[in-house]
């Protein structure tokens, strides 16, 4: 498993973040237990098995619901 931290400009409300949540779990090899979307700071915490996944389609699938992904980190 790898630890993604996305950053991200323009999550205006608490339902924007409700809706990324919903988009980024549907993912497969996202790890739900460890998804957080972080309304005051603007970012998407997880974890996520990258046999399955990689960082890009899980940024594509945030920026597919028009926010913009300022910068990503992996560990």
């Amino acid at each position: 498993m790898k630890k993604a931290s996305i950053q991200l400009e323009g999550l205006a409300c608490p339902s924007c973040m409700q809706k990324i949540e919903r988009a980024v779990k549907s993912l497969d090899g996202v790890d739900k237990d460890t998804l957080k979307v972080l309304f005051n700071s603007s970012k998407v915490k997880l974890n996520f098995d990258e046999s399955k996944l990689t960082i890009n389609q899980i940024e594509n699938a945030i920026e597919n619901m028009g926010y913009e992904v300022i910068k990503s980190s992996v560990k």
